[in-house]
């Protein structure tokens, strides 16, 4: 028989070896926390070689510029509130802890820049990318400028419909191979910005509501959650896709096996699966919407809760060459879709299906024309 002093002297036992057990664990992953990168963004003293900077534009500006090999900087917990520039090629973001890794800022398009001029759509984004293959994992990247909030006490000049565009994540021009996996992208209005190159998602969650996937970049989004919040006050609640892709270009905004989910307050038949883009261009003969974007997007065997509008997508409006507004119809556009499932998937004679070659031909290596990235 064992006495219950003996099976307390055991417990405690037992206890103090599991607590020098996650103490060695910690240890060991913090002797780690350098091994394998280049820089480590943190508030603290780190541990192991890597150097580290107190902010994460310091560590980019620190990796070299010819990007010959990847240049792996971990990013720490905490808020690092910061605009960043990736103008260098093969940066990779890594990010300690998916939910609590978070790159931020609050900049709108109609907000004013330190020279006093608007940020606009393509310059207000939190972290604007403009070189090649770039590459983030397991963090966050938000525009936590407030969209509710300013809905109804706005605060600047409106810039396009409303000044309220805040973008979380731009591709740019110069970014090609793009990779972001289990990376979550928050905002409201144009969240993310996939304008520029070859990207692939893989993994991630979008939050938004106005347009919060747009561009004219060919993106590959593979499981991935595109998550609609909720605007107080709006009968239409938001869109997803908006592409404006080249009129050459054989693909835009791709989404396979995908989750269309939204916020408990966001009511059925509310949000569009998106709306074909004409950006506004100067030409020698004046600006107007550029006639050569024919948006390209298509859902495939993707799941879509009630939210969706069974007629599927949305005209949009553009400037007309001779100065008056016109809109951007769907069937002048490529929105299409394959296999769609759940509440929201609706067949409707708005909602064009594509056919059996055209599935075919969204294979990821025919999408990414070759690139194969490895996440």
């Amino acid at each position: 028989m064992i006495d219950g002093a003996t099976r307390s002297r055991r417990r405690f036992l037992q206890a103090a070896l599991a607590s020098a057990a996650l103490a060695a664990s910690a240890r060991a992953a913090d002797s780690r926390a350098g091994a394998g990168f280049d820089a480590v963004v943190a508030s603290g003293a780190g541990a192991g070689d890597a150097p580290v900077f107190g902010s994460v534009q310091a560590a980019i500006d620190a990796a070299p510029r010819d990007g010959r090999r990847p240049y792996r900087i971990r990013i720490g917990r905490g808020v690092w509130r910061e605009k960043l520039l990736i103008d260098k090629p093969n940066i990779h973001l890594i990010g300690e802890d998916r939910a609590g890794s978070v790159l931020s800022y609050d900049a709108a398009a109609g907000m004013a820049r330190p020279d006093g001029e608007a940020w606009g759509t393509w310059g207000c984004a939190s972290v604007i990318v403009r070189a090649p293959d770039f590459r983030a994992e397991r963090l966050r990247i938000e525009n936590a400028f407030d969209y509710v909030g300013n809905l109804s006490a706005p605060r600047f000049e409106p810039i396009g419909p409303n000044g309220a565009q805040a973008v979380a994540l731009m591709l740019d021009r110069g970014a090609e191979r793009s990779a972001l996996h289990e990376v979550d992208l928050h905002g409201h209005q144009d969240t993310l910005f996939a304008d520029a190159g070859r990207s692939l998602f893989r993994r991630c969650r979008i939050a938004g509501s106005v347009d919060f996937v747009f561009g004219g970049g060919n993106a590959l989004f593979e499981d991935c959650e595109l998550h609609s919040r909720y605007r107080p006050g709006k009968e239409r609640q938001g869109y997803v896709a908006v592409p404006c892709t080249p009129s050459a270009q054989a693909y835009g905004l791709s989404f396979l096996r995908c989750r269309l989910t939204r916020d408990a307050e966001v009511p059925d038949a509310s949000v569009a699966l998106g709306r074909a883009w004409r950006p506004g261009r100067t030409f020698a003969d004046g600006k107007y919407g550029d006639p050569d974007a024919v948006g390209a997007a298509v859902y495939l065997s993707c799941w879509m809760d009630a939210h969706i509008d069974p007629r599927g997508w949305d005209a949009m409006g553009y400037t007309a060459r001779d100065g008056s507004r016109a809109m951007l119809a769907p069937e002048a556009a490529r929105l299409y879709e394959h296999d769609s499932r759940g509440p929201g998937a609706a067949r409707t004679p708005g909602r064009r299906r594509l056919d059996r070659a055209a599935v075919a031909r969204h294979r990821r290596d025919l999408v990414l024309g070759g690139w194969q990235p490895e996440l």
